[in-house]
């Protein structure tokens, strides 16, 4: 086949073509990584055009008349398009929240109060241990044992009801190496925009939030890996955002967005949020100590101390409200370390005498609420729940889209990924050749039985063992081979797979596309194994029927991986994953025999290993073709196995290896991992 005929069978399979077939589609293999950009990011372009509009009034969105530049006018118009309605953002009111773990006496959030306006962009501020982030994640509804009000454009409401909506952006840049800046956005996209969006439209929106973002010239070069990177972190962090972006959010919250970043990339990324927040989208970060003229483009704050506020209100009131309790702050200072200070305890250099502990700074903020009551903050409503119930009910690909998607980009990580690939079909080859010269010997004779009466007489030695040894051995080159390779199948994306969970992504269309996608990989593994395997040893089974067996065996081992994968830390699943493999391959009833095991009332436990079943398959197919010369009746009873159970072991066999993976797609959504 020629290579032009290769890449067309593989854009096929994928869903992405390449980029000698066709120059037009966006989404495509990038046979080499582009080299890393050099321009220097503007502060005038893409989002950040946004900002020289209107500054006194930080919820102004830009009325359809107004001259934006053509990449803004296109993203607020597919914004418009997708939340039906011209102001686009939400706006958040909160009361008493709370936060005590389970089986914990120490509260780590309480007496949380206050509002987020639409259009604006709000920072969380305080210490380490502060609960900076408890407080997000208590308000965004992603934390149990809490307590509290929390309201969406002024109606009681839960925002994970707005999960749809709503854009998370992690600390970590969690994204996929494997795909380029476009395919990673465009995934997003498709998965979460109305669904009466077309393709053309979809791909329009990414256009513009990729152009917004100023990402055009590395938009087809794969993201890489934090350890080897092939964008710059500045250009990660924007991936990230527009994978939020993409899906036309109403409110974004992003956890230390300027972590990782040299000082210009992250006074860049913060112009961008701001200007973002100028269209109207509200936006909530999470940050420690910014920096004087990002701490300047912040229209709210909010600080907290132990679990509770010390301030929430504009930015620009901060500094009289500290300097009202007797702080000063130095001239020529940045704003955002005296403050830190402050709400740390930290305060001395700035407040010569009297109380500077977080407890007073929190009861100051209590006083303070108190006597200022009557003068709550507007907090813009720009629809009614009902209505935006309804344009959230549209959001998201069906179930069977997601499946086909999520299919098409785990084929296309695999493709992409050839080397992992190759060592597999290796290794597999390996460990079939050296099994199959171990028996090779044999010459394929591996029962010897009795002789039928009345030659029985003539009997000389029997060999009752060799069929069941190499149905052990089977298994355990299986399990040696797939053990690892399974772990990874869904080990290397669970901080993947969580983000897009609480974005409002299906869990079961992407772990049934993850097991559909791994299905080509079994194939040829078993493959390989099988033939080198059976050319060497010459066995007297179907070669159609023990490739079957084979082939289910490896469908058991990938599932049962797939649960360490789950609940073991990620460093640890491949070991356990071949440990296990290595104990159920033991429990085939080789040693010690089944019969035996039946005497120990203990067969239960080896019926429930795949080794057993694939075991019986073996001894039934290497000894019944013998039945007009051997006594097999008697071989089975003495080691335990049935010989005509064949097709019945199959089908035990996948509905082990269906079981494993219910079990680990159940341990995906309910399990507590302790992996990173």
């Amino acid at each position: 086949m020629s290579p032009r005929g290769v890449s067309g069978v593989k854009a096929q399979i994928t869903g992405y073509d390449s980029i000698s077939n066709s120059s037009s589609d966006r989404e495509m293999f990038t046979s080499r990584p582009n080299l890393r950009s050099t321009r220097t990011e503007s502060f005038a372009g893409g989002f950040q055009a946004a900002l020289g509009y209107d500054p006194n009034y930080p919820t102004h969105v830009p009325a359809p008349g107004e001259q934006l530049t053509p990449q803004l006018q296109a993203f607020v118009s597919s914004m418009r398009r997708a939340t039906d309605v011209t102001n686009f953002g939400l706006a958040f009111s909160y009361a008493d929240l709370k936060c005590q773990p389970k089986k914990s006496k120490k509260t780590i959030l309480q007496n949380v109060t206050g509002s987020i306006d639409r259009g604006t962009l709000t920072a969380v501020m305080g210490g380490s241990g502060a609960g900076k982030t408890t407080f997000v994640n208590v308000l965004m509804g992603k934390t149990k044992n809490t307590d509290g009000l929390v309201a969406v454009n002024s109606s009681p409401d839960k925002l994970k009801r707005y999960k749809k909506v709503i854009g998370y952006v992690p600390q970590d840049d969690i994204v996929f190496p494997e795909l380029t800046v476009y395919e990673n956005i465009v995934h997003c996209a498709r998965i979460r925009l109305p669904q009466t969006w077309s393709n053309a439209e979809i791909e329009s929106h990414v256009d513009s939030v990729i152009d917004c973002l100023e990402l055009s010239h590395v938009r087809n070069s794969l993201v890489g890996t934090i350890g080897k990177p092939i964008i710059s972190g500045g250009q990660r962090k924007r991936v990230s955002i527009g994978m939020e972006l993409a899906a036309a959010p109403m409110a974004m919250f992003l956890d230390e967005p300027t972590s990782g970043l040299d000082a210009t990339a992250a006074s860049s990324m913060m112009r961008t949020l701001k200007a973002v927040a100028r269209l109207g989208i509200t936006v909530i970060v999470i940050i420690h100590q910014p920096r004087s003229e990002i701490f300047g483009l912040f229209d709210n704050l909010i600080l907290l101390g132990a679990g509770q506020t010390i301030y929430e209100g504009p930015q620009p009131e901060v500094r009289q409200y500290f300097e009202g309790m007797g702080y000063q702050f130095p001239p020529y200072s940045n704003h955002g370390d005296v403050i830190t200070d402050i709400i740390t305890g930290n305060g001395r250099d700035y407040k010569q005498r009297g109380d500077i502990s977080t407890e007073s700074l929190i009861a100051n903020w209590v006083s303070h609420r108190q006597a200022n009551a009557n003068k709550e903050r507007h907090t813009s409503s720009m629809m009614s729940n009902s209505g935006m119930y309804k344009a959230i009910k549209q959001r998201g690909a069906p179930l069977w889209k997601q499946t086909w998607l999520c299919f098409r980009r785990a084929m296309l990580q695999q493709c992409r990924n050839k080397s992992a690939f190759w060592a597999e079909i290796g290794l597999a080859s390996l460990a079939g050749f050296l099994l199959g010269l171990a028996q090779h010997s044999k010459r394929g004779i591996l029962f010897i039985g009795t002789f039928k009466e009345p030659y029985s007489i003539l009997s000389t030695a029997v060999d009752y063992r060799s069929a069941p040894e190499v149905a052990l051995l089977v298994a355990i080159a299986i399990g040696l081979v797939a053990g690892a390779p399974g772990v990874k199948t869904f080990s290397e994306e669970l901080l993947l797979q969580r983000r897009e969970a609480e974005a409002g992504h299906s869990r079961l269309a992407y772990f049934t596309a993850k097991v559909l996608s791994v299905f080509p990989r079994m194939l040829l593994g078993c493959l390989h194994f099988s033939t080198f395997l059976f050319l060497l040893t010459v066995p007297i089974i179907n070669w159609g029927l023990a490739f079957l067996a084979n082939f289910f065996y490896f469908y058991c081992i990938y599932g049962l991986a797939s649960i360490f994968s789950m609940i073991v830390r990620r460093e640890d699943a491949p070991l356990f994953a071949t440990m296990i493999s290595l104990i159920v391959a033991i429990l085939s009833g080789a040693a010690p025999p089944l019969a035996k095991v039946r005497e120990w009332h203990l067969e239960w436990l080896w019926r429930a290993s795949p080794g057993v079943w694939l075991a019986e398959i073996y001894f039934g197919q290497l000894v019944g073709p013998f039945d007009y010369l051997y006594n097999v009746d008697q071989a089975a009873e003495l080691t335990g196995f049935h010989l005509n159970w064949v097709w019945r072991n199959m089908g035990v066999l996948v509905g082990i290896g269906t079981i494993y993976r219910a079990i680990a797609f159940f341990a995906m959504l309910f399990g507590h991992r302790q992996r990173r």
